[in-house]
């Protein structure tokens, strides 16, 4: 199998991880571009309303419309967007256009009204770095895995800018560093997943995760922990990208990689024994760490890493944990596999059962995700002895079947 780096993984994938286990684990330089190349300038797609909710894609393309125009930098000015409602011509009229306001809040006001603090590190496209009395920039994305360098649009002197390679520790639009700090738009939401998601093995005796194509072929690979250990993956940075990850079961530790190399995250969380489990529990897009104890049936669920946020008994002794967004409502919750019957068991409130399917043969994995990309997760199972996957849209029938893989593999799944 040819060896490149995995790219989006779904945090579907940590539910068929954790399942098939326990059936069985230099700064760049900045650059600016104002040219009208970099610019949208047909009209901007009018999906959100003045204050309401907007996408993540949208405020990029808002932003995108001022691009390459050499708008004059005029703090009592204005000019239109797409749709010929006018803004400020500063940085904060900048910000509040691509955020669809109804007003041009100063630097103050967008802090103090209209947003909220975040880390730095879970900054996403549409955020704002904020210097409170002076100036305000558009976060795009990260420049690179370690989150040392970024891109962002600024509306501090004529034209409107589009900067890439910037440190975030360094001085910014000629303002210091310590000035500004990460917020995040009352109304900003994700941009809903556009891919489905695929099955892979992870190949235990080299510690090597493979992403396939449901279609019996790989897209990549990477090597990540020690022999023995469980592998995971999530996206623990909150960046859009899950990486890969790996358990120590004899010391309880969990490694998280950013980078698909390093552990940039090392927790020691619940009991050796225990199965490891990760999922975006309270919906803020990034993945966290969770356990289950077999003994007793019981989940064990952290938004930090470290405290347990949530603990729930679900289904009986010797049944396999799961996690899936099984309501379509952004958070994962807690599900249960019953081997003897070959039955699924999923709970929209991490405590009573929504519903039950059986589905497949007995030794098969069990495995879940978004096959068809319609925002719900869906059941499947994995025959061990012939390496066959099948991946069912309505919880009943075979959408999908293939072969992938080597006897001894683990199946896998995400949105790579």
């Amino acid at each position: 199998m040819p060896s490149s780096t995995l790219s989006t993984l779904s945090r579907l994938a940590h539910v068929a991880l954790a399942a098939s286990l326990a059936a069985s684990g230099a700064i760049a330089a900045t650059a600016v571009t104002t040219t009208a190349a970099h610019a949208a300038t047909a009209a901007v797609s009018a999906s959100s309303s003045i204050d309401g909710k907007v996408t993540r894609s949208e405020v990029i393309q808002r932003a995108q419309y001022w691009l390459g125009k050499s708008i004059p930098y005029n703090q009592g000015g204005s000019y239109p967007d797409s749709s010929g409602r006018n803004y400020r011509t500063d940085c904060s009229g900048y910000v509040s256009m691509a955020w669809h306001l109804g007003a041009s809040p100063n630097t103050q006001g967008i802090a103090d009204s209209y947003t909220y603090e975040i880390p730095r590190s879970e900054l996403k496209a549409g955020d704002v770095l904020n210097s409170y009395y002076n100036h305000v920039l558009l976060f795009e994305k990260w420049d690179d895995a370690a989150h040392t360098t970024f891109s962002y649009y600024s509306f501090g002197s004529t034209p409107v800018k589009h900067v890439t390679g910037a440190s975030i520790n360094g001085t910014l639009d000629s303002h210091p560093n310590s000035e500004y700090k990460a917020l995040r738009y009352k109304n900003i939401v994700d941009d809903v997943q556009t891919r489905a998601t695929k099955a892979g093995v992870y190949h235990s005796s080299t510690q090597t995760f493979y992403e396939g194509d449901n279609a019996g072929s790989t897209l990549g690979s990477a090597k990540f922990g020690n022999a023995g250990w469980t592998p995971l993956v999530g996206d623990w940075n909150n960046d859009g990208v899950a990486s890969v990850g790996a358990y120590d079961p004899a010391t309880a530790t969990f490694y998280l990689s950013n980078d698909n190399s390093t552990a940039a995250v090392t927790a020691t969380f619940g009991n050796p024994g225990w199965i490891p489990l990760v999922g975006d529990w309270n919906g803020s897009g990034k993945d966290s760490v969770g356990a289950y104890d077999p003994a007793t049936a019981t989940f064990y669920l952290s938004n930090d890493n470290s405290t347990a946020a949530v603990t729930a008994k679900f289904g009986n002794p010797g049944w396999i944990p799961l996690v899936g967004d099984w309501n379509k409502d952004g958070k994962d919750s807690i599900g249960a596999y019953d081997p003897a019957t070959q039955t699924f068991y999923e709970s929209n409130d991490n405590s009573t059962v929504a519903g039950s399917v059986k589905f497949g043969n007995a030794g098969w994995t069990p495995l879940v995700g978004d096959w068809n990309n319609d925002g719900v997760t869906s059941i499947g199972a994995y025959d061990p002895n012939t390496q066959t996957f099948y991946l069912s849209n309505d919880n009943s029938t075979t959408a999908t079947s293939f072969v992938y893989g080597s006897p001894g593999d683990v199946p896998i799944a995400g949105r790579w």
